[in-house]
């Protein structure tokens, strides 16, 4: 996906953020990150690890981002370190972009019940959900005029989809998470939504078995008949993160093509 999906305006003129998740150029994440900086935002980014480093490093530094950090969500200091440097950079900060998850692989197949262990689904959720409440915390002290975030869930967290297991019950944990920030956050004018994006070839989707499924039956099912597209993704998240999302905060808001909405698909016609 290139810039030129993403018309320039000012939208967003001014604001700072932090986009946590980015994983190559195909990540959801990135789109977002391109739409955001087409509309005026300066941005930071994380990743974690060496290998990440040379994928993410480069895509951040086209949109001349002045931070890019290392970052391990479940380190608490690691954490502490990258609010604090985004702090030391800025003062401030205007809204947070969270796309970080995580599940053993061997967890994605298969029986949840007997390939779900305890450590397994303890690490699904402290990286797909708490991660979210950590950083929602640090990141609001950075935020005294207000400001937005978001995170990005998936449909296995409302509905039994195969292979998705523990990885669909951390998501849960995530959106009814989203709402508890939301209250918490709103006093202080700051706005906490999530994102349920469909199924788009991503890393993260090529991490669960049978992934070639989920985007030929998504694509088949959807009211729309196509597969969902990272620009909508992304322009999602400009209204949630931009003044015209104004009012609306604690909602999962579903982009996928409608696939959301259908209990089962319908019978070709007879001939």
């Amino acid at each position: 996906m290139s810039e030129n999906e993403f018309p320039a305006g000012d939208l967003l003129k001014g604001k700072r953020g932090l986009i946590m998740g980015v994983a190559n150029k195909n990540s959801i994440a990135w789109a977002i990150a391109q739409q955001l900086h087409a509309q005026g935002a300066e941005l930071a980014f994380t990743y974690v690890g060496e290998a990440l480093e040379r994928r993410v490093r480069p895509l951040a530094e086209s949109l001349n981002a002045p931070v890019i950090l290392d970052c391990d969500v479940t380190d608490d200091a690691s954490m502490a370190a990258t609010f604090k440097a985004i702090e030391d950079q800025w003062g401030s900060m205007d809204f947070l972009v969270h796309s970080i998850a995580f599940a053993d692989k061997d967890a994605l197949k298969g029986s949840f019940v007997e390939n779900t262990s305890r450590d397994v689904f303890k690490r699904a959720m402290d990286v797909s959900a708490f991660s979210f409440v950590d950083a929602a915390n640090r990141a609001s002290k950075l935020m005294p005029a207000g400001g937005s975030m978001i995170t990005l869930t998936y449909l296995g967290s409302e509905r039994v989809i195969p292979n998705y297991n523990v990885m669909g019950v951390a998501k849960a944990a995530l959106e009814a998470a989203t709402r508890y920030i939301a209250r918490d956050l709103g006093p202080k004018g700051i706005r906490v939504n999530a994102i349920s994006a469909g199924a788009i070839k991503t890393l993260s989707l090529g991490g669960i078995s049978g992934a070639r499924s989920l985007l030929s039956e998504g694509k088949a099912w959807a009211p729309m008949r196509e597969n969902t597209d990272p620009a909508g993704v992304a322009g999602a998240a400009l209204y949630l993160l931009s003044d015209l999302g104004k009012s609306c905060t604690g909602e999962t808001h579903h982009v996928d093509a409608g696939f959301h909405i259908v209990g089962m698909p319908e019978e070709p016609d007879a001939e």
